[in-house]
């Protein structure tokens, strides 16, 4: 065999290794809950990507792999987030140069005149170029109820650049599923230049129990007994409600929660009380139950 030639065997074990993307998708499963789904395909594109660069290094040349995603799923799953972890994956294996994200929405990409949408356009996509554009709600890019809209200029742009630029930007579509399975419809050049679609499961009511413990544990706080259970209740009615957002809207809560603590501590402060660490530290359930979601025909609301 001549010298130069490349090794005949390969790691994919120290390709793992080397480039850290273990590191990666176990802090995935440590951080995030739930999404055992996505958790999934995420590994499946991580062991392809891995045996791609392995196949190159043996010189077995098969072309750019297309990384364009489509992330479809309801508000607060954990799109954004993923995302992130995503850039972070393909920098490591050296398939964007840049392991970060930029996030975007129609306003930034579209203008409201004939000549602004071109410009507006392209400079978002020389920012993102070496990384992940990440395009929230990518359905409103187009309207074609609206003759004047300029979203299909953008949309061509886009396509163009998608599809010259690929082994130097990755670009991901995100927003409700039926939307995107429309706007896809709409316009098959986009569907035909994306590569992977991941759809983000609802949270189950025990995943948004574990989140926000997550979440109060992360701030240093924790629920009494009877927070715990006003908790479990505060989901059961709210996952019912309009505008719910999952981890999203937990969030929101946890934050009114602790308004309503911060509260409670103040006025007993003014009528002569002592506070230590562990009153600081904890919610009751009378800081839960005095959200509007507990109040009976009450339809909306994260308060």
């Amino acid at each position: 065999m001549d010298a130069n030639s490349p090794p005949a065997t390969i790691d994919l074990a120290a390709i793992l290794r080397d480039t850290e993307v273990q590191e990666v998708l176990d802090g995935l499963d440590r951080d995030l809950v739930g999404l055992a789904p996505v958790k999934r395909r995420i590994r499946e594109i991580a062991a392809f990507l891995v045996v791609t660069r392995a196949r190159q290094s043996l010189g077995i040349e098969a072309g750019t792999p297309s990384l364009h995603m489509s992330f479809t799923g309801n508000p607060g799953t954990g799109k954004t987030t993923v995302a992130m972890r995503m850039a972070e994956m393909l920098h490591r294996l050296g398939y964007v140069r840049k392991g970060r994200v930029v996030s975007v929405t129609r306003d930034d990409l579209v203008g409201q005149y004939i000549g602004h949408t071109a410009p507006k356009t392209k400079e978002v996509l020389k920012r993102a170029m070496g990384g992940v554009l990440f395009i929230d709600e990518a359905y409103y890019l187009y309207r074609p109820e609206n003759e004047r809209d300029y979203g299909q200029e953008a949309i061509e742009i886009l396509l163009q650049v998608m599809e010259n630029h690929r082994d130097d930007l990755v670009v991901i579509l995100a927003g409700y599923r039926d939307p995107m399975a429309a706007f896809f419809r709409s316009n098959p050049g986009m569907r035909s230049r994306i590569a992977h679609h991941i759809e983000f499961p609802d949270y189950t009511p025990d995943e948004l129990l574990a989140i926000t413990g997550s979440m109060m544990a992360h701030q240093n706080y924790h629920p009494d007994d009877e927070a715990l259970t006003a908790i479990r209740e505060y989901i059961a009615r709210r996952i019912t409600q309009p505008q719910f957002a999952n981890a999203r809207s937990m969030r929101n809560a946890l934050d009114r929660a602790r308004l309503r603590q911060a509260n409670r501590l103040f006025e007993a402060a003014l009528a002569g009380a002592t506070t230590d660490a562990e009153a600081l530290k904890t919610i009751t359930a009378a800081d839960i139950r005095a959200s509007r979601v507990f109040a009976q025909g009450t339809a909306t609301g994260d308060r």
